[in-house]
């Protein structure tokens, strides 16, 4: 019996984990529906795996704190302290989130207590919209730049190809704005800079980002499909071989062709 080769197991176990049931090691513990269809395209290639995924997500965290020396506070996303206010990858949820903050004292428009400048000690409420990402692992360098160049024309222009043929596919539809503190001061109270009313504009412009998201995944979807997927194998290889000419050179091939027709016309005289 033939060794299996490296990539083929890779992939057979991560195909394993994908169809468990049990919890997967991210936060919310599943793949995200609106991935599905998208990483069931990519891993019927035989030369390409999905690794990991979201779909795109609000989510409004508080910051930790994190002491750097005996003096010094430095804040940071997972220090002591930090912890998630609301995170939703569904476009329904968006609005009116800040109604479920039940268990905590709020307060609308206030710098209150800040002093008059902010400093490092300062807990920031953060409002995010992070869009869709997606990492591919290829068989080889072939395989990995033919998804990277389907994305690039996409207009996933923040995608990349990483070690072990690792294809990073990210767009930049993104939202990341302060909101507020956590006031210590006041029982830990959660101080919103703005009013409610400028925190609805903020969500009505995440589930435009949404819809915009979603958009965006779509069309990866049908390019995938119709230049990877659904192209013969020996199509595949023949576009693969094409080389592309630069402007310099298609302008010096349509002058070489012109000079060939003047030869040619002379020689018929």
């Amino acid at each position: 019996m033939s060794k299996q080769d490296p990539f083929d197991q890779k992939k057979n176990s991560i195909l394993q984990e994908i169809n468990s049931l049990e919890p997967d090691l991210s936060p919310k513990g599943s793949i995200d529906r609106l991935c599905l269809p998208i990483m069931n395209l990519i891993n019927s290639h035989e030369d390409m795996v999905t690794t990991s995924s979201c779909s795109g997500r609000i989510s409004v965290f508080v910051e930790g704190t994190k002491s750097v020396s005996k003096d010094e506070i430095k804040t940071g996303g997972k220090g002591l302290g930090g912890r998630w206010l609301y995170v939703s990858h569904e476009q329904d949820e968006v609005l009116n989130w800040v109604d479920t903050l039940t268990d905590d004292e709020i307060k609308f428009g206030s710098t209150e207590d800040t002093g008059d400048e902010f400093d490092n000690s300062i807990q920031y409420i953060l409002y995010k919209y992070e869009p869709f990402i997606l990492h591919v692992k290829c068989r080889d360098f072939k395989s990995a730049s033919k998804l990277f160049n389907v994305a690039m024309s996409c207009g996933f222009r923040e995608s990349g190809i990483g070690s072990n043929n690792i294809v990073a596919i990210r767009i930049n539809i993104k939202l990341d704005v302060p909101i507020g503190f956590l006031d210590v001061a006041a029982n830990n109270a959660l101080t919103f800079f703005a009013s409610k009313r400028y925190i609805d504009i903020l969500d009505k412009l995440t589930v435009s980002k949404f819809i915009e998201n979603k958009k965006k995944m779509d069309e990866l979807y049908s390019k995938i499909d119709k230049e990877i997927i659904s192209v013969p194998p020996e199509a595949a290889d023949m576009k693969s071989n094409e080389v592309k000419e630069t402007k310099e050179e298609r302008r010096e091939r349509k002058r070489k062709e012109g000079l060939e027709r003047q030869r040619q016309l002379q020689s018929n005289e």
